[in-house]
C-alpha cells in the first residue's frame, strides 16, 4: 500500500525503494482512506510473513513507492470497535491504521488473544487449506511437513494430528527446531539436509501419503521419491529453493499427484474463508491448536525481524507491535 494515501497522520515502517532490510524507515505518513467494501482498522499487532521479504526486495508484488508492507493485522474496527483480524492483499500492515476489504476481515472470539488470532489467520488458514482443501488428508494417512518449525509448518504439524493423520513426519533444519516439532506432536523429526532424505522418509513411514512442502528444490524431489502409491506431493511455497520439474511418467510410475495451494482461492470465497477462520479459532480456544510467538518487535525492529526471518533464526510467528517504536 502506498504510504502517501490521503488521510490523518499515523506511524508506519516505510520503504522508499526496493532492496534489503535497511530500506525500512519509521515515519509519519497519512492514514489510508476506506473505499467501498473496505474498513479501517486501528492496528494493535501486524504479522511478518516470508512473502514480505520478497515484496521488500521487489521480487513479488511491487507496490507503488513509498510503500507500507505487511499482509495481516489484528486490531479494532473503526465504527463499532469490534476486535478483528484481517488479511491485506495490497499490504499496509506495518502501520497503526490499516485498510482491509470487509470480506477479508473476521471478528475475533473473546477467548482468543490478539497474538494467537493473528498467528493463526494467515499461516493457519494456509496450513488448514493445504491439508484439507488441496491435500485432501484422510484419517490414518502419513503426512510429512517441511519447514516444520516455521509459521505455517508448526501449525500444519498440529493440524495434521488434529485431523487424524496416522503418522506425522516433520522436517526441520536444526536440532532445536526438530525438538520443537516433536513437542508439537510429530512422530519423527528429520534433517532436510540429509543426503538420504527420501530413503529415511520412506523407512519411517512405508511411504508418505501427503508431502506438504514449503521449501522447494531438492527437498521437493525427496518428497516425490518418498511417496507411497497414490500419494500426493503438495507445494505451498518455495523459500528460494531451485525450481524442480517432474515428468508425467515419474508421477504415473507412483500413481502420484502433484498439487499446489494458494491462499487467494480461500479468500475469494467469503463463506469458505470465514468457516476456516471459525474452525481455527475454535481449536485455539480449546488449546488444541497453539501458535508459537517467536518474538514481538516495535516498528523500528521490522528490519531486524526481516533479517532474522531470512536467516531462518525464527520458530513460529513474528509479530510487530505497531504502537511501539523502540
Amino acid at each position: 500500500m502506498r504510504a502517501d494515501t490521503a488521510g490523518a497522520g499515523m506511524r508506519a515502517a516505510v520503504i522508499h525503494r526496493y532492496g534489503g532490510p535497511e530500506e525500512f524507515r519509521t515515519e509519519t505518513v497519512p492514514e489510508p482512506v476506506a473505499g467501498p467494501g473496505q474498513v479501517l482498522i486501528d492496528v494493535t499487532l501486524a504479522g511478518l510473513n516470508y512473502a514480505d521479504l520478497h515484496c521488500r526486495a521487489g521480487e513479488y508484488a511491487r507496490y507503488p513507492l513509498p510503500a507500507v508492507l505487511g499482509a495481516d493485522v489484528v486490531g479494532r474496527r473503526r465504527g463499532d470497535g469490534r476486535r478483528v483480524a484481517a488479511l491485506l492483499r495490497s499490504g499496509g500492515g506495518y502501520a497503526q491504521v490499516a485498510c482491509a476489504e470487509a470480506a477479508h476481515t473476521v471478528e475475533l472470539p473473546d477467548d482468543v488473544a490478539d497474538e494467537q488470532a493473528l498467528a493463526l489467520l494467515e499461516q493457519g488458514t494456509t496450513a488448514y487449506g493445504a491439508l484439507t482443501l488441496a491435500g485432501r488428508l484422510r484419517p490414518g494417512e502419513t503426512v510429512a511437513v517441511t519447514s516444520a518449525a516455521g509459521g505455517v509448518g508448526h501449525l500444519a504439524v498440529q493440524l495434521a494430528r488434529e485431523l487424524g493423520a496416522g503418522r506425522v513426519l516433520a522436517l526441520a533444519s536444526t536440532p532445536e527446531k526438530r525438538e520443537f516439532a516433536r513437542s508439537l506432536g510429530a512422530d519423527r523429526a528429520l534433517d532436510p539436509g540429509d543426503p538420504d532424505l527420501a530413503e529415511r522418509l520412506a523407512a519411517e513411514s512405508g511411504g508418505v501419503d501427503l508431502f506438504v512442502d514449503l521449501v522447494g528444490g531438492r527437498v521437493l524431489r525427496a518428497g516425490l521419491d518418498a511417496l507411497a502409491p497414490f500419494g500426493r506431493l503438495l507445494s505451498v511455497g518455495a523459500r528460494g529453493g531451485a525450481e524442480e520439474s517432474f515428468s508425467v511418467d515419474e508421477l504415473a510410475d507412483r500413481s502420484a499427484g502433484l498439487l499446489g495451494f494458494w491462499l487467494q482461492h480461500v479468500l475469494a470465497d467469503r463463506v469458505l474463508f470465514a468457516g476456516v477462520a471459525e474452525r481455527l479459532f475454535g481449536l485455539a480456544a480449546e488449546r488444541r491448536l497453539v501458535a508459537r510467538i517467536d518474538r514481538t518487535v516495535p516498528l523500528s525492529g521490522v528490519a531486524g525481524a526481516h533479517r532474522a526471518l531470512a536467516a531462518r533464526e525464527t520458530m513460529g510467528k513474528v509479530l510487530v507491535d505497531v504502537r511501539r517504536e523502540d
